[in-house]
């Protein structure tokens, strides 16, 4: 995919792709500043139909009303990851959906190694389930900002510090291929919605699993769930990070969210 090298030069951005697509270009498309049209066509669209663009006839329906001058374009928020030994923008990773550490990442990494067709065709659920039996929870520090203000910039207070299996950090409600890690997760309230399960029986884990794709697992005990707009992750050793499926860094990171940093065009 080629993108304009100045926005003067065209009016709108079309991405045709998945989520991995989108992660790709996202520093690129916040730099432009256009609004983007999402087609989804790749193994993932968790984003697109996070935006209401379920098929390729939404988002054209979606292209005829911005030709025809409607107003239907919204800004949205981001997340970004920084590594914490990192310094300045230049190592910061955008993400449109959802950054994850632990047993989620394992499955991203599997997931990865598919054949394209597979991964569209229930490749997330496919390497959830040797993953499941073979992950072992890790000791995950999760710390917030330290301030009455969830958006502030006081010192670090830990928030969660366990045997972990999953710490998910959602900038959508969707991602793996339609599970709603997080149900509550808004695309415009300036925050992240944080979703973590702790140490839990493999068994017990395998049959609750399918409760994710109904948003229904945040009755489970070992699952904790809230916002913040940064947080700190740190492990005992270096794990992988994941985000939109694609991988980033290892931790130890910092996630934020950008409000309002992407436009995109919607079906109004």
């Amino acid at each position: 995919m080629g993108m304009p090298a100045d926005r003067a030069e065209v009016d709108i951005v079309l991405l045709f792709g998945g989520d991995g697509t989108i992660h790709r270009h996202l520093g690129q498309l916040v730099q432009l500043g256009l609004p983007v049209l999402v087609v989804p066509a790749g193994s993932g669209n968790d984003f697109a139909r996070s935006l209401g663009l379920k098929r390729v006839r939404d988002s054209l329906a979606a292209w005829q009303q911005f030709s025809k001058g409607w107003q239907n374009v919204r800004a949205i928020d981001l997340g970004i990851i920084t590594p914490i030994a990192a310094q300045g923008r230049s190592a910061q990773t955008y993400f449109s959906c959802v950054a994850g550490v632990g047993l989620d990442g394992e499955v991203a990494r599997r997931a990865n190694q598919m054949p394209r067709w597979l991964r569209g065709h229930g490749g997330y659920l496919l390497g959830v389930i040797p993953t499941i039996f073979s992950f072992a929870p890790l000791v995950m520090k999760i710390s917030l900002p330290e301030e009455t203000s969830i958006t502030g910039n006081g010192p670090w207070k830990v928030r969660s510090h366990q045997p972990t299996l999953i710490a998910a950090f959602a900038n959508t409600p969707l991602y793996g291929g339609g599970m709603k890690v997080a149900p509550r997760a808004k695309l415009d309230d300036g925050l992240l919605d944080i979703c973590l399960v702790a140490a839990v029986n493999r068994l017990k884990l395998f049959t609750v699993f399918p409760t994710v794709y109904g948003g229904h697992h945040l009755g489970i005990r070992e699952v904790e769930y809230f916002q913040a707009a940064r947080v700190r992750v740190e492990t005992e050793e270096a794990l992988d990070v994941y985000a939109d499926g694609e991988y980033v860094c290892q931790t130890p990171v910092e996630v934020s969210i950008e409000p309002t940093a992407l436009k995109v065009v919607t079906v109004a």
